[in-house]
């Protein structure tokens, strides 16, 4: 039998191919040191009336050799039978810390490459498989996952994982699955509203917390995707991940490689909120210097002009914004030309002159004289149906031949899979990055595709358009960070449309969702944060109301909100009062103090938004000082605790002999009082949240 282990900062993972060489299976998972024993696997899944493939805790198997519980990849020859009976060819040479385990199908004439990569100074481990086609004959593809982990669970299985839809995204739910399977997925040509490619899995007979056994998995792909979970009758679990090809069968021509989209893997022995630090580390490490670079406090002027943009009124917001500490203004959509609302002007990307009538370049300079950099928001993706664009290249949409388009937000879909459309966008891009001083980009996305087809197609066969669009999305990103290396871009998608970890390592931040109430934000972000950090998470202050938690809340409350991640302002702020003009300065003035803490520490959720208290805890690197920002959350029938009567957060992290200091009111605490008492909040109507700073003494 062959065995290798690969080890991460904390964990390892160990896999083995049996004698018989059919495929490879997990021996064991978790913190290091676990592989040294019998497998915690050895016998889950393993019951009669099953062949041995179906039982076995493999790491990937195509269908043929696992004809009844599920197969990773379903492959074929045109007007062949569906299956693969593949046999193990050796290891491979990889470079670094990796592995690569070959299996081939001489008869059929395919290569399998398993592949693995473990991420330095992270627990977290990347996997994904390499299909070639060494036949003479072309192969289709009807699945084509990118791994499968088995997890044992005595218990039934309990998943974490987020749900939700537009401006109610990333919502934290669990399910228990005892015998069966649970699926989640996208089919809207991006990761969508509905479910992020992220779950957590955990033996449901221990019970939840911070000391408890935890697995991850998070699909970097920007396209359809699907997730299932599947308990069997001999208590194992099998995670199985990959794209979801909206053409049914992928093709793999004879000579050719195909390479799945990366599969994220993660483990942590202190529960959901260990997991949630683990995918925090690996983020901050992924986007290296980019995300090491301080966040700008930035203003959108959408909520306060929406599509009405025009010169004077964005200059008094960029001088209000300027004077109570922003620094960086952005406009938002309606800055072109022909867009007086959401039915044209897309694709002719050209400032409107009307609106600026003294030119686009010298409106920039007035709002770089007063110190703020300066940002826009672009959809490269959308056309709108009377542009110039479409009337010259009526082929560049997604639409099938003699069929109607369909409208979504008064617009259609390019098809950036083509090349042409490609260089198109990347050019104009890349023009008016040159033409204007422009630090920041919101790119947006407000329309899936619908009709996927490929009008006077250049290709002799069917295009594999999810994937090229995919890949041209990533393309144009990766080129205008190598041309504008100073320029921050910020991934949106009518909200929190195409937040995976693919996308969010091409960007610098990520607009979770349009909801801005801020009892609702609290529920979106707390989601959020156990997938993604801090320091990609864009979150404003506005005057919404919110769309299902419409309560009243303190632009105190707001301003704690909003600094949980990336900071920024975009209300209406002309009509603010001076005082809370002069409230909204302090606030930014203290976010900018410690926002280094807040992007970069451990994160330790304390709570949920539906308990009456709720936080997150930052903790310095060098371990100096403590942020913790909490909430009132819970108003049990809109009512605060009553006077004199605290509520506790309890703090997570500390050393218990250690003391640590509230900077504000000097009181001191041991480490041993906050994880034990917790911080006293003494909740008033008018202070419903806090953001504390405690300095270890």
């Amino acid at each position: 039998m062959n065995r290798w282990t690969l080890r991460t900062a904390n964990t390892s993972y160990t896999v083995e191919v049996p004698d018989h060489g059919r495929w490879a299976e997990l021996s064991a998972w978790g913190p290091r040191g676990v592989e040294d024993g019998p497998s915690p696997l050895a016998g889950h899944g393993r019951t009669p009336f099953r062949t041995a493939a179906d039982a076995a805790p493999a790491e990937y198997l195509p269908f043929g050799l696992r004809p009844f519980g599920g197969a990773e990849l379903d492959v074929r020859r045109p007007g062949g039978e569906r299956g693969s009976w593949w046999q193990f060819a050796g290891e491979q040479p990889t470079e670094g810390a990796g592995l690569r385990l070959a299996f081939l199908d001489d008869l059929l004439g395919l290569e399998a490459v398993l592949c693995y990569e473990t991420v330095p100074d992270t627990d977290v481990i990347r996997r994904w498989v390499e299909l070639t086609g060494v036949g003479a004959d072309d192969l289709l593809l009807a699945r084509l996952d990118s791994a499968a982990v088995n997890i044992p669970v005595p218990g039934g299985a309990r998943l974490t994982y987020l749900v939700g839809q537009w401006v109610q995204e990333f919502q934290l739910k669990h399910i228990q699955v005892e015998r069966g399977t649970f699926a989640i997925g996208s089919t809207q040509g991006v990761s969508g509203h509905e479910y992020a490619p992220w779950i957590a899995a955990q033996d449901a007979a221990q019970p939840a917390g911070p000391a408890t056994p935890t697995w991850g998995i998070s699909l970097a792909w920007s396209g359809s995707w699907h997730i299932d979970a599947s308990v069997d009758s001999g208590r194992l679990l099998r995670l199985r991940a990959g794209r979801e090809p909206h053409e049914g069968e992928v093709l793999l021509p004879a000579g050719g490689t195909l390479i799945t989209p990366q599969l994220l893997l993660a483990f942590s022995a202190e529960g959901l909120g260990g997991l949630a630090r683990v995918w925090h580390t690996h983020e901050r490490l992924e986007s290296g210097p980019r995300g090491r670079r301080p966040r700008p406090v930035l203003y959108n002027s959408w909520e306060a002009t929406g599509f009405a943009v025009e010169q004077d009124g964005q200059l008094e917001l960029a001088r209000t914004a300027a004077a109570i500490g922003a620094e960086l203004f952005v406009v938002d959509d309606g800055w072109f030309a022909n867009r007086p609302d959401d039915t044209s002007g897309l694709g002719d990307w050209e400032p409107d002159r009307d609106a600026f009538p003294d030119g686009f370049g010298a409106f920039i300079g007035r709002i770089r004289d007063l110190g703020l950099d300066f940002g826009l928001w672009v959809e490269p993706e959308a056309v709108s149906p009377g542009s110039r664009l479409l009337a010259d290249h009526p082929d560049w949409i997604y639409r099938v031949e003699g069929r109607p388009a369909t409208l979504i937000r008064n617009q259609l879909l390019l098809n950036l899979g083509r090349d042409d459309v490609r260089k198109h966008v990347l050019t104009w891009l890349d023009k008016l990055l040159h033409d204007y001083p422009i630090s920041y980009l919101k790119w947006d996305m407000n329309r899936p595709p619908t009709e996927r087809g490929r009008p006077v197609s250049p290709l002799p066969r069917p295009a594999d358009l999810d994937a090229a669009h995919v890949a041209n999305y990533h393309h144009i990103l990766a080129a205008l960070r190598t041309g504008h290396p100073h320029v921050m871009i910020e991934g949106c998608a009518g909200g929190g449309g195409r937040a995976d970890a693919a996308a969010i390592a091409a960007t610098d931040v990520v607009w979770p969702s349009d909801n801005t109430g801020p009892q609702d934000r609290l529920t979106i972000q707390h989601g959020f944060l156990h997938a993604h950090s801090p320091h990609v998470m864009s979150s404003w202050v506005t005057d919404s109301a919110g769309f299902f938690d419409t309560r009243p809340r303190s632009p105190r409350f707001r301003f704690v909100t909003a600094m949980a991640g990336v900071l920024g302002i975009g209300a209406d702020i002309r009509a603010w009062t001076v005082e809370q003009r002069a409230e909204a300065a302090r606030w930014i003035t203290w976010y900018k103090k410690w926002r280094a803490t807040i992007h970069h520490g451990a994160v330790h959720l304390l709570g949920a938004p539906s308990d009456d208290t709720c936080g997150v805890q930052y903790s310095a690197p060098d371990g100096s000082h403590e942020i913790v920002l909490a909430w009132n959350s819970g108003l049990l029938n809109g009512l605060p605790q009553l006077p004199g009567r605290p509520d506790r957060l309890r703090l997570h992290g500390l050393e218990p002999a250690a003391r640590y200091q509230d900077e504000a009111t000097g009181s001191t605490y041991s480490g041993a009082h906050l994880l034990h008492a917790g911080l006293p909040c003494a909740w008033r109507t008018d202070f419903d949240a806090d953001a504390v700073v405690l300095r270890r003494c």
